[in-house]
């Protein structure tokens, strides 16, 4: 179902809808839910320890990148400094960025369960939790089965793996529950009594070499019934010496072979393009996706997940995603659907999202286009952009899309795969995603970033969480922490009891000073108050939106929600000098939402420098 949305291009732009009256989803729009989501991204290898006897071992690990542990492998400490090496890494390589991939840390879905109610006060409503599919990785997008949860982040791993290699892979009658998929429901299930949906990761594009199908694949070549699962070039004719073996892997990495996809039409890397995937892959992920939707069966989705996040979905036919749409809103019609769409042409265009925002897709997709231009203005990046250009830009993260998709769409400031937050502002002279690692850029600054940062970081949240759209906060950025692109941004969440050593050291020799790791305690009490704030007023979920003014000498801009007899007045000075404003049009009294004092917009108004306001009337 197509859905267009006009604007009108003047001094002041509208976007406006009214909340929502029920709790029925048409199936062209997104959940209600999903649209007041308070969102928090687990990455469960690194969010924390709850049970340390079923840590990850060599054997865990076999057919992981790059390669198998060494001897003296070791779980690491979760307090060490990042940038220190165990003797086994130092035996195994000098490269950090090559070692760093064979860490593991021990993160699982107890570790999770344990710090349900941290995330609870912190004020989170929706967890998108990465991979948890078995894997050997550590990020577990190499998946070795979709049908279980890592035997690694479940309390007993040898009796987990005996159960999934006594089942039948492609038989659902004869799946079961290991202890891992078992404890994955009871999170599910203490997370909903909190308030809190659930989104899983997957990716539906590839899956590891380890995965089953691939290595029957590997082991019976053109004789396996698995052999049209995948995107395989040639096979290796046992008669001649050399391999013939041949394949396709996503993005050309040999460790993720690719599902076959068929009746393909246009393909162009970075643009939506038509075909399905195989009819026997298609079955096996429908299956596995109603698994965890109605973990039970019965037709009551109430002890499932809440929708599902959809990596590299962008190399995806658009078919399948119809027909996968039609698929689990049949299932559950609140169902969730995000999508990873991201790079046209990386690193300087981004896809746009607007063929999988129609109604018949996806109801969002990781909102790096409302990211990378905010990133422009209030870090004012070696890029550079005006209020007016900024305004312009959030325009057209709009047009085009249905007003409750815009309000559903994850507004995200980093993740798994892009620099810490702080850090992203803290190397203002990085374009987006470009030379944003020690590898690529020996001049990224790696420590801690600075406080004139902290205050473009502030500036830049109270924007996320008073735009259209639902914030996103990625594991841990809200205690304080730092670090370049992957593997860096995966460091161990810091949480406040415990106590970690100085960060000291540094790859490549690079010079840098040494950093205190602690929580930020007062950075964490202001996520909380931004949340509080966006809870307790509806205009920021659902409100209409004016441009109120903008001025690109002292970039500054603002904005107003209202709804109903709700409104807000959000205000940003990024200059370096304190400012004196006034809004003439704007009557009556507000009050500052940090403070409680009393202004009026129609004579004064002050904002610090570097800083913003919400005030609410």
């Amino acid at each position: 179902m197509t859905r267009v949305w006009i604007f009108f291009i003047a001094l002041i732009v509208t976007t406006s809808c009214d909340a929502p009256q029920e709790n029925k989803t048409a199936f062209e729009d997104p959940p209600v839910w999903a649209r007041e989501a308070i969102w928090y991204q687990i990455f469960p290898e690194r969010f924390a320890n709850g049970d340390p006897t079923n840590d990850p071992q060599p054997e865990d690990m076999l057919m992981a990148w790059p390669g198998a542990a060494p001897e003296g492998w070791k779980i690491s400490n979760w307090t060490k400094d990042w940038y220190a090496t165990d003797e086994w890494e130092s035996a195994y390589t000098d490269d950090f960025y090559r070692s760093v991939q064979l860490r593991r840390y021990g993160g699982d879905i107890q570790g999770i369960i344990d710090k349900l109610d941290y995330l609870e006060d912190l004020g989170i409503t929706a967890l998108y939790i990465n991979p948890m599919n078995d894997a050997p990785s550590l990020h577990k997008y190499d998946a070795r089965s979709y049908r279980h949860i890592d035997r690694n982040f479940g309390p007993n791993p040898t009796k987990d793996k005996a159960i999934a290699e006594s089942e039948d892979p492609t038989d659902p009658d004869t799946w079961q529950f290991t202890s891992a998929d078992q404890l994955f429901l009871n999170l599910i299930d203490k997370a909903h009594k909190k308030g809190m949906k659930v989104v899983l990761d997957y990716s539906w594009n590839h899956t590891g070499v380890s995965f089953w199908a691939w290595q029957d694949v590997l082991k019976k070549q053109k004789a396996s019934k698995y052999a049209s699962w995948y995107e395989i070039e040639s096979f290796d004719n046992p008669e001649t010496e050399e391999n013939e073996f041949a394949y396709t892997g996503w993005a050309g990495v040999e460790t993720l072979p690719e599902l076959k996809k068929v009746d393909v039409v246009n393909r162009k890397h970075g643009h939506p393009y038509e075909g399905y995937i195989y009819d026997p892959v298609k079955e096996h992920i429908f299956n596995v996706s109603k698994r965890w939707m109605d973990p039970n069966g019965d037709g009551d989705t109430s002890d499932g997940v809440d929708g599902y996040r959809l990596d590299v979905a962008d190399q995806i036919p658009m078919g399948f995603w119809r027909d996968y749409r039609k698929f689990v809103r049949s299932v559950n019609p609140d169902f969730y659907l995000i999508g990873e769409i991201w790079w046209e042409e990386w690193p300087d265009h981004l896809m746009d999202p607007r063929p999988y925002m129609q109604g018949d897709i996806f109801d969002a997709v990781m909102h790096y286009q409302w990211y990378k231009p905010a990133r422009k203005f209030f870090a004012q990046t070696a890029e550079g952009m005006t209020a007016s250009e900024f305004v312009q830009e959030l325009k057209m993260t709009q047009k085009g899309i249905a007003p409750a998709m815009s309000q559903a769409m994850m507004n995200l400031t980093a993740s798994h795969d892009s620099p810490r937050f702080s850090s992203s502002l803290y190397n203002a002279d990085r374009p987006y995603k470009n030379g944003v690692n020690p590898r690529d850029n020996k001049g990224y600054k790696l420590e801690k970033p600075d406080a004139r940062t902290k205050h473009l970081q502030k500036m830049l949240l109270m924007q996320q969480f008073t735009f259209i759209g639902s914030p996103q906060i990625w594991n841990g950025d809200e205690l304080g922490m730092w670090g370049a692109d992957d593997p860096d941004n995966r460091k161990p969440i810091i949480w406040p009891e415990m106590e970690f050593e100085t960060e000291k050291e540094a790859p490549f020799g690079i010079n840098k000073p040494a950093n205190e790791v602690r929580a930020d305690l007062e950075l964490l009490d202001y996520y909380k108050r931004l949340i509080k704030i966006r809870k307790e007023n509806k205009a920021l979920s659902y409100g209409e939106l004016n441009f109120l003014k903008t001025d690109n000498k002292n970039l500054f801009l603002g904005y107003r929600r209202t709804l109903d007899k709700e409104e807000v007045l959000v205000l940003f000075n990024r200059s370096e000098t304190e400012r004196s404003l006034s809004f003439p049009k704007i009557k009556g009294v507000y009050k500052d939402a940090f403070t409680g004092e009393q202004v009026t917009p129609s004579k004064t108004v002050n904002i610090a420098r570097l800083a913003g306001r919400i005030l609410i009337k």
